[in-house]
């Protein structure tokens, strides 16, 4: 594929737009982070001819590596060219999808409903220009962006500034993104010359920017942001100042991709966990998560070579194994703990070259960090990572929504009217609208997502009720199952069921009306004096759960679920509302029984508590089972050199 006429065309033009080195511009070392990808960051102190701060985050990636590959975002479910062509999701999601240890956002793109900022991940998204990945076309060629990036099966790498028109033949690409113009071409810098010829008084401006460039030998890809709209660390760059920090650091081409708030990148630690790289300006607003984006350029490489390799994280809410591999046979202890000062170690003195540590007594959703470390002829090697535990009980919990989920709401006033019913005739109502829904100023108040009518009598007040109906699907209802609701609410409820009444959080007794007041407002532990008191109601929520012998009316299949919320006081400033809800089953599942065979012993190891390994010399309705000497009730398990035929199994 070769490059487009006009860029020769206007050589003696571009020839006016030379690379200018940026006021104390300071890049620090390429530093490995994967085998074939190094990181590199740069700052620049502003003078009198450079006044935007700007910190800036740039991947090099070795195209030669045969263990470095491409993933643009994949198609949807459902897939529909021009409209529903990838879901829009965080970085971070996408990292932990797919696996891949670095990702930037790439494509512009569209999403339906909600235009170019999708408020849920999952939403269709149609992209602007060419995309394709795994050699799988994702969205054709248009004349809406303008500078492709593509890549053969063997990474070979081409721009084409001008955007492959319709009907171009793309075979033998593999692997495509597209983005909006070049700003550096055969090291000339195009930043003003985009500027006039892409006529876009926002793009042009300092913003957060995402950069892909290629070295001049085309053996390095350069995947670069800079970050912005955070006065006092980085306000973003021009056009002409992002060919400069391409060009400094080592590309010879270089396109514009999305930018703004979709910029951000991360990589992945050692347990497959995002870690940003830089600072999302998008996440800087209080948003909670970085921009939901449709198009993701994601890496996959090889850990970089250590004496320890390969480690992995089996978790589930309570406990986890880790597995990992050495160059040679050593024995080991794991350190771990809620900080890194860990506190419990678990010990094994087996030299062996496949290794595993099950860690027990942790905690749903929260951080475990753990070192490992091992000898080998008197030599100790050391490495440490961290990684969460699922704050899902393995096998009793099933989100059935979060607060995202979108309502129907209304302000009038309702009393007498049946409005909670499954049959009720809500199509006059507004939304259905996603939480949080909101009358309110504070920003610590978030997700923000859907802005309540004010009050008609006093347009700086909200309503003193307002009522809210969604539907929930429930695909399996078992008999002992219950319901756990976690909800940002301010300032009292009452919740509904399918018509009947299911729990009041901060409402008395006795009959609700309108003009009934909540008795408690959120956050109301908080210091008086402190920003949260009584207002900022998603840093304190309120979870209660519903047993199962409180609802019998929940159904197989479509459930109405109705909430009503109340003020404080009539003079309140504020309401929000939003819930999340969860569906506990009984059944606790068993663990999953694992072996590891590693210098001629075998290492059993599962997951979970309350659990003791048993043994038999024969399997079948005759078989002897009998507890493990010991007896073994904590994993891992380690027979050394066994010389006869054994069968293993759990029990609780």
């Amino acid at each position: 594929m070769k490059r487009l006429a006009f860029l020769s065309f206007f050589t003696a033009a571009l020839s006016l737009f030379v690379l200018q080195s940026q006021a104390s511009m300071v890049i620090t070392p390429w530093t490995p982070l994967y085998k074939g990808i190094d990181l590199a960051v740069g700052t620049n102190y502003p003078d009198a001819t450079i006044s935007s701060l700007q910190v800036v985050h740039c991947l090099k990636v070795d195209l030669s590596d045969p263990d470095v590959q491409f993933l643009p975002t994949p198609k949807i479910d459902n897939y529909q060219a021009n409209s529903r062509e990838t879901p829009s999701s965080s970085i971070t999601t996408f990292i932990k999808r797919y696996r891949v240890q670095v990702a930037t956002d790439a494509n512009f793109y569209d999403a339906s409903p909600g235009g170019a900022d999708p408020t849920t991940e999952g939403v269709p998204c149609n992209l602007y220009g060419l995309s394709i990945s795994g050699g799988e076309l994702v969205s054709p060629p248009d004349f809406t962006r303008t500078a492709a990036l593509m890549f053969t099966t063997n990474k070979t790498p081409f721009f084409a500034f001008n955007n492959p028109p319709p009907g171009t033949n793309i075979a033998g690409i593999f692997t495509a993104v597209t983005g909006y113009y070049p700003i550096l071409s055969n090291g000339v810098n195009l930043g003003s010359w985009a500027a006039a010829n892409y006529p876009d008084s926002f793009v042009h401006s300092a913003n957060p920017r995402t950069i892909f460039g290629v070295s001049q030998d085309k053996r390095y890809l350069y995947m670069m942001v800079i970050d912005g709209r955070q006065s006092g660390y980085s306000d973003g760059s021009t056009d002409p100042q992002s060919a400069v920090w391409a060009a400094t650091f080592g590309a010879w081409d270089a396109i514009n991709m999305d930018g703004g708030g979709s910029s951000a990148m991360y990589m992945a630690d050692c347990a497959g966990d995002p870690i940003a790289l830089g600072h999302s300006s998008y996440l800087a607003t209080g948003r909670g998560h970085e921009r939901y984006v449709g198009s993701h350029l994601g890496v996959y490489a090889k850990p970089l070579p250590d004496f320890i390799n390969d480690v992995k994280i089996v978790s589930t809410d309570s406990s986890a194994s880790i597995l990992w591999t050495t160059i040679a046979p050593a024995s080991d202890f794991v350190d771990y703990g809620p900080t890194q000062g860990y506190g419990t170690t678990r010990t094994n003195s087996l030299a062996r070259t496949k290794h595993v540590a099950t860690l027990t007594g942790l905690l749903p959703g929260a951080t475990t960090y753990f070192r490992i470390t091992e000898l080998a002829n008197g030599s100790q090697f050391v490495k440490a990572c961290s990684f969460t535990t699922s704050n899902q009980v393995i096998g009793s919990s099933l989100p059935l929504f979060d607060v995202t989920k979108s309502w129907k709401y209304n302000s009038t006033n309702l009393d007498g009217v049946n409005w909670t019913a499954a049959g009720y005739d809500d199509s006059g109502w507004s939304g259905p609208s996603p939480g949080l829904l909101y009358f309110e100023s504070n920003l610590n108040v978030a997700p923000r997502n859907t802005l309540l009518p004010a009050n008609a009598a006093n347009s700086t007040l909200p309503y003193l009720t307002y009522y809210f109906r969604t539907h929930f699907n429930l695909a399996n209802k078992a008999a002992s199952a219950s319901l756990t609701f976690s909800n940002n609410i301010d300032d009292g409820a009452v919740f509904y069921l399918n018509g009947f009444e299911l729990y009041r959080l901060r409402m008395l007794q006795g009959a609700v009306l309108n003009s009934t007041l909540a008795n408690g407002f959120s956050c109301s532990n908080f210091p008086s004096n402190g920003p949260f008191y009584g207002d900022a109601c998603t840093n304190c929520p309120d979870v209660f759960t519903v047993p199962s012998v409180s609802l019998t009316n929940l159904v197989q299949g479509d459930n109405l679920l109705a909430v009503e919320v109340h003020n404080y006081s009539s003079g309140s400033p504020d309401l929000v509302f939003g819930s999340a809800l969860f569906l506990n089953a009984p059944n606790i599942q068993p663990p999953k029984l694992n072996t590891l065979v590693s210098n001629g012993s075998v290492t059993f190891w599962w997951n979970g508590t309350g659990f003791t390994l048993q043994q038999s010399a024969e399997l079948g309705t005759n078989a002897a089972w009998s507890d493990t000497p010991g007896p073994i009730a904590v994993s891992p398990y380690t027979v050394n050199a066994p010389t006869a035929a054994m069968f293993y199994r759990l029990r609780n």
